[in-house]
């Protein structure tokens, strides 16, 4: 016998309100551990499978577009289902604001209490997750690497990502490496183009499109004009996160080197609580940029608290939902161009490298502090690229094991 949504639900692309797009995706917000990969998952069975809001191969195609832009990607997809079932902008930010709003809660809840972790136990329990962090970024890296550079051209690229980011200590390295990932992949990732399937028909004309597009650039290009010019602190935190979330190719665990430099660096956020909440962030469901709530309450000086953390989440994610806004009515002329293939596989591999600097430093240095915090961390990777556990497990027994090294 059909579920009751198989029976109940209208044929895919039929519309129908931003309030059963804001409740359906409040329930997968609530569900949904396991990380970008797992959220698409969860997406396909409830959306494609079940309630047949789109078919296979526009979800497909609808996968490839928001793979190929900068941005949160499986935020990037809800956000477009949204669009698409609740008719226009407003059902995608019904989308996007239900599946954020429950990690968000939980790790703005966090930032609140980390101040109570104090003490042997507090310190250890906050050590733990710093561990955890160094098992997520080794396994994301390890996944990624499989993925997005798995030939001779494409190692190289993230090898010499790696190798500018070892030798330029400069605010604008990750950004060169991306620029270069990207002329590099013109020259030596002129592969044969994936077959693209599915066509996108989304509720958005190309005058919004353009609308969008324009708005994305020139939130990118003023507000760090503005920043310098009024010196306000509030401008700088926008900045700083839009510019973040502007920059992340190839999945939400990209923004931890980017965020680093941009609220660490500075001294708006002690390094040590940086790692303690990105482990936290492994353990609540939803999309991992939910990490800048937490950061956004944590900052040194106001903005910070509340209007901190929904100001740095806003900006954070911003970027990401003008691009795949503003790109919805052009990706079926651009996607099977060659050269824009190309330079997307070199960029890609150079976010492998991106990542791959990041988790020898700021985290495995700060995080692995003797052999048996490396048994640790080893343990967590094992748990998670191995045997596939659910990253809240992994949270849990190493926060244990962590207060458990600290009382002896």
């Amino acid at each position: 016998m059909p579920s009751q949504a198989e029976s109940t639900t209208p044929p895919a692309g039929e519309a129908g309100s931003p309030s059963e797009v804001f409740n359906t995706f409040l329930r997968l917000g609530v569900i949904s551990f396991g990380g970008p990969i797992a959220h698409l998952g969860y997406f396909h069975d409830e959306l494609v499978r079940r309630r047949r809001w789109i078919d296979e191969a526009g979800y497909a195609d609808l996968v490839a577009l928001c793979q190929f832009l900068p941005g949160p990607a499986s935020s990037q997809v809800g956000f477009s289902l949204g669009v698409l079932r609740g008719g226009g902008l407003l059902g995608g930010l019904a989308a996007w604001a239900a599946f954020t709003l429950p990690s968000a809660l939980l790790l703005l809840a966090f930032a609140y209490g980390v101040a109570l972790f104090s003490g042997p136990l507090g310190t250890g329990l906050l050590h733990g997750l710093k561990l955890v962090a160094a098992a997520i970024v080794a396994q994301a890296v390890w996944g990624m690497a499989r993925s997005l550079a798995p030939d001779g051209e494409r190692a190289s690229i993230a090898a010499g990502a790696v190798l500018l980011l070892a030798f330029v200590d400069n605010s604008l390295d990750q950004i060169g490496a991306i620029l270069l990932g990207g002329l590099a992949g013109l020259v030596l990732c002129r592969g044969a183009p994936a077959a693209a399937v599915g066509q996108l028909a989304f509720p958005v004309s190309r005058r919004a499109g353009a609308v969008a597009l324009m708005l994305f650039l020139l939130l990118l290009l003023v507000p760090p004009l503005a920043a310098t010019a009024s010196g306000s602190q509030a401008v700088a935190l926008f900045d700083a996160f839009y510019r973040s979330g502007a920059l992340v190719f190839g999945g939400g665990h990209v923004v931890v080197p980017l965020l680093r430099v941009e609220v660490v660096d500075p001294g708006w956020v002690s390094a040590d609580s940086f790692l303690a909440g990105y482990g936290a962030a492994q353990a609540v469901p939803g999309p991992v940029f939910a990490f800048a709530a937490y950061l956004g309450a944590m900052m040194a000086s106001p903005p910070n608290g509340i209007p901190g953390a929904a100001m740095a989440l806003a900006a954070i994610f911003l970027p990401g939902l003008l691009l795949v806004y503003g790109s919805l009515p052009f990706w079926d002329a651009f996607r099977t161009r060659a050269l824009m293939q190309a330079a997307m596989r070199g960029t890609n591999a150079a976010v492998v490298g991106i990542l791959g600097a990041a988790l020898y430093d700021p985290i495995w240095t700060s995080a692995v502090r003797d052999s048996r915090d490396f048994a640790l961390a080893l343990t967590g990777f094992v748990l998670l690229a191995v045997w596939k556990a659910p990253s809240w497990v992994v949270v849990a027994l190493l926060a244990a094991a962590g207060m458990l090294l600290a009382g002896i």
